[in-house]
């Protein structure tokens, strides 16, 4: 990883002011459609208190729940540079601390918490 270089992985929840209306785990977006911010909001923030509590694993609740491809991987997105994300993604994990989780993050994709790895 390059030193200019940070790593992450983030849970994503699509709304219905996405970008994308659909994900792996909605084809059709047919949840996603019907989803207000407010309620990918409140989902996230329920997420991260059973995360910084020890009640879940970020990895865990990743792979279940977000919209992102990255599920797969526990959410990880690998290492990147500056201007290789949406800003609000990117100035909120270089914020971080390694092994910091942050609040809620807004970009076209959707809403997002982010976990910096690296």
């Amino acid at each position: 990883m390059a030193s200019n270089q940070v790593r992450a992985s983030h849970i994503l929840i699509k709304h219905e002011g996405s970008r994308r209306k659909s994900s792996w785990k909605d084809p059709e977006g047919r949840i996603i459609s019907n989803t207000t911010r407010d309620a990918a909001v409140s989902q996230l923030k329920s997420f991260r208190d059973d995360i910084i509590s020890g009640k879940s694993k970020f990895k865990d609740v990743a792979s279940r729940f977000s919209d992102c491809s990255s599920a797969k991987r526990g959410g990880d997105l690998g290492p990147f540079g500056r201007g290789q994300m949406q800003k609000p993604f990117e100035v909120a994990t270089y914020a971080l601390e390694v092994g910091e989780i942050s609040d809620i993050i807004d970009t076209d994709s959707g809403a997002h918490i982010i976990l910096r790895t690296g």
